[in-house]
């Protein structure tokens, strides 16, 4: 089998995140045999989107007429015959694992066997799931909503408890008091205004989901180490799940003052990249969950190694999932195989409409938990209408 032509889609949508236009990039790689393998490049939030798209067109240069069973040795080429690849970043990683998913989609596909049980079979038969981003409110639809008032936090927790879910993660502190969304400076000594606002929040949650749900507070690393410091210790009282992105991943050091000032677990991983990303973090012991994206870490190949080094020193695993249905579906299947998994993140934005309908399937969860998909290869596949109405670059 060869690899015949890579087509580039840019996801049609006219949805927007809370920093810039909803833009899932998508990799369709076509075969000789009629095997198409679909990946995600998991850059569709935040800056980046075109240059994703950019990357994964230039890589997809170098794998024609490859054979695309061969995983291992075009992700090598990617990372080796590239020279960029060798020194990592978002962009050329995220292009590496929209390549790399839909090479493990065709390998499943040829085989008629889903991906997890290339990655070594199930663990798990049934995977729990945390609802994510409640400060955009949760339920379906085709909006997100801007919280402000404690009350709204805690009304947003109970809706996702009321449909089973019993974990929940909230940014409780980037929303200022006049719903503008990552607006206020969070660096350095805060003001007892700003960390009450967080504080009050986050206690609102606390008490109406009672003490039985877990509570993740997510922090976007808007916190630098001293600010962090400042909210973690705050909040320990109110039993939080575990602290995540407290500081940007840039300075292993300060993840690692964080970690030793504040009596919560830290997780981070989403803006971290390959093994050779985490090796620091690993040594020094400052994360206890990592959560690697499948679309921007080097996909699949790269990530279960990752997952693999983790377990040595005893650090569990949350896959960051904050795309479009084919980086859920990529997630699931890493999730059903390896043992040191800890929960699935079902980002609130993965409920909207936009999202669900650019797909053939669309998981969710039922009372908090996912049935494992077992469809060949990774699962999911774009609808030809969503192909169609898409920007669609090919290089043969």
């Amino acid at each position: 089998m060869k690899i015949t032509s890579v087509d580039i889609i840019d996801v049609a949508n006219d949805f927007s995140s809370a920093t810039s236009k909803w833009r899932p990039v998508v990799v369709k790689i076509n075969t000789d045999e009629g095997i198409t393998g679909f990946g995600e490049v998991g850059l569709a939030y935040g800056v980046g989107a075109s240059a994703g798209f950019g990357m994964a067109k230039d890589l997809a240069k170098i794998i024609i007429g490859m054979d695309p069973m061969k995983n291992e040795a075009i992700w090598d080429k990617m990372q080796k015959k590239t020279f960029w690849g060798q020194g990592g970043g978002t962009v050329v990683t995220a292009g590496m694992s929209g390549i790399d998913i839909a090479l493990w989609d065709i390998k499943g596909k040829m085989l008629n066997t889903p991906v997890y049980q290339l990655l070594g079979g199930k663990t798990r038969d049934k995977i729990r799931a945390y609802a994510s981003q409640l400060q955009f409110g949760w339920g379906k639809g085709t909006d997100k909503a801007m919280l402000v008032e404690p009350q709204q936090y805690a009304e947003a927790a109970l809706a996702a408890v009321d449909e089973g879910y019993d974990s929940i993660k909230i940014d409780v502190l980037a929303m200022d008091d006049k719903a503008n969304w990552n607006q206020r400076n969070l660096n350095g000594v805060l003001s007892n205004r700003t960390l009450r606002l967080g504080y009050n929040r986050l206690k609102a949650v606390r008490e109406a989901v009672g003490t039985d749900v877990d509570i993740i507070v997510e922090m976007h690393a808007f916190t630098d180490t001293t600010a962090a410091i400042q909210f973690g210790k705050m909040i320990e009282e109110l039993g939080v799940y575990y602290y995540e992105e407290p500081v940007m991943p840039l300075n292993p050091k300060q993840m690692k003052k964080v970690a030793d000032n504040v009596a919560i677990p830290i997780a981070a991983g989403e803006r971290i990249y390959t093994r050779w990303g985490y090796r620091p973090f690993f040594e020094d012991g400052s994360i206890d969950v990592i959560q690697p994206d499948i679309c921007t870490c080097g996909g699949l190949t790269e990530v279960k190694k990752i997952c693999d080094m983790a377990h040595i020193y005893d650090v569990t695993v949350q896959i960051h999932v904050c795309g479009g249905p084919i980086s859920t579906a990529a997630a699931l299947q890493m999730e059903a195989a390896i043992p040191n998994f800890m929960i699935h993140e079902l980002h609130r934005y993965a409920l909207l409409e936009p999202n669900t309908t650019s797909c053939k399937y669309n998981y969710l969860p039922k009372d908090g938990m996912y049935d494992v998909p077992d469809l060949p290869g990774i699962g999911q596949e774009l609808t030809e209408a969503t192909i169609k109405a898409s920007i669609v670059e090919s290089v043969k």
